[in-house]
């Protein structure tokens, strides 16, 4: 009588030891399943919480630095260690195109390879092939396409797409999926889920296959575009299929703010309350509290640093430019009352000055400073909702966060 690995769309109560004990109804046996996710409070939708990994635990709400290619962008590992960063997120395309998942391997694994020794999260690689690649041809079993670099024959499936993942040695693992552009009919969307379904039931059957000790946590991820019902059948299915947790994905992809929290509303109440829900690639800070009012536990977006390398600084009153001329005498720091290593020493004079002078300084030290204002936002969010103070804090925070001045974010 064989063991069966499962995942079940919902958590019994765990034992001492952080397991639940489960019955296989075909086969009558008890087996001990750990469970990833636990809830700790919930102010309304919003929820704190604790995503327990091979590599640590991580307390949500939470917000992962992106390191497409095995860094993030000026920062090195002490410094994100130190702004008390839980988790990184890499980038499956890239890392496959350059260096190669097999060097990584060889090197001893991306946790190695780039002296990170926290959890790190990678992305599928579907979106990159669905917006970098060129001359794509989509087929049942995946995407043949020409690689944006040098335009070298390649291919990624969903089989493909696991493999890769778990040669960098990642330790949340995304299902391959389609991600259709803003805006999509109805028709092609549908048709584009029935993919994305197919090729998730492939990547979880992979996953099945290997060995317990070497499985890293697998979410699944959502699409549908902007329709309800779509965004309801993907949530559905994606559950039935059974994944550690689940994402909302094709949100930020050109749609209006109004369209990517309607997809978020109508996949939310379909996953299930006892598992991870990630948005990916969100977004400014008034939208990810708003997602996080909507049930929404883990976030990466390039905006932090992104921003800091065109001189612009995030705030609690909004982000400024620090490229204009009014700030080249300013004696203050980027923002009164921070503790960033940028704000205790430096003034936004002194930080004009080096991005005018294109320092690499300049773009750090925003970059440091960006971060720990990401970083900040969601332990703040993580403490209001376990003093059931959340949604005082989120509206003191959006009604003081302009978005209408000339230097702010569009």
């Amino acid at each position: 009588m064989a063991f069966q690995n499962q995942l079940l769309t919902s958590c019994p109560p765990v034992d001492a030891a952080g397991h639940f004990t489960a019955c296989s109804a075909d086969e009558g046996i008890l087996l001990l399943m750990p469970c990833a996710y636990s809830l700790e409070a919930t102010e309304g939708e919003a929820r704190a919480g604790v995503l327990k990994t091979r590599r640590g635990e991580i307390l949500t709400p939470v917000f992962m630095p992106v390191g497409t290619q095995a860094t993030v962008k000026a920062m090195s590992p002490d410094e994100l260690r130190s702004l008390g960063t839980q988790i990184l997120l890499g980038n499956t395309y890239h890392l496959h195109v350059r260096p190669g998942e097999k060097l990584i391997q060889r090197m001893g694994g991306l946790h190695r390879f780039m002296s990170w020794d926290r959890p790190i999260l990678t992305d599928s690689g579907g979106f990159q092939v669905f917006s970098l690649a060129r001359l794509r041809k989509i087929t049942e079993e995946g995407v043949h396409f020409q690689n944006h670099l040098d335009g070298t024959p390649t291919f990624i499936g969903p089989e493909r797409s696991m493999e890769i993942q778990r040669d960098l040695g990642s330790d949340i693992v995304m299902a391959f999926d389609e991600c259709p552009p803003h805006p999509c009919p109805h028709e092609a969307a549908d048709k584009s889920l029935d993919l994305t379904l197919r090729w998730a039931a492939r990547c979880k059957a992979w996953w099945q296959e290997q060995p317990p000790e070497e499985r890293p946590l697998v979410f699944g991820i959502t699409q549908g575009s902007g329709y309800a019902d779509l965004r309801e059948r993907s949530a559905r299915a994606l559950v039935d299929i059974g994944f550690d947790g689940y994402a909302i994905g094709g949100v930020s992809v050109g749609e209006p703010e109004t369209e990517m929290f309607h997809a978020v509303e109508c996949a939310v109440p379909f996953l299930p309350r006892d598992h991870a829900r990630y948005a990916m690639g969100l977004g400014t800070p008034p939208q990810i509290l708003g997602m996080i009012a909507r049930g929404v536990d883990m976030f990466d977006c390039v905006l932090p640093t992104r921003l800091a390398r065109n001189g612009t600084a995030f705030t609690r009153h909004g982000t400024i430019n620090l490229k204009n001329a009014p700030f080249a005498e300013d004696p203050n720091p980027i923002e009164d009352g921070c503790d960033c290593a940028a704000c205790r020493t430096f003034s936004r004079g002194y930080l004009r000055h080096l991005i005018k002078a294109e320092e690499i300084l300049g773009l750090r030290l925003l970059s440091i400073h960006n971060l720990h204002f990401y970083l900040g936002l969601a332990g703040k969010a993580r403490e209001h909702i376990l003093a059931g103070t959340f949604q005082e804090f989120r509206r003191a925070f959006v009604a003081g966060y302009s978005t209408t001045k000339g230097d702010a974010l569009p």
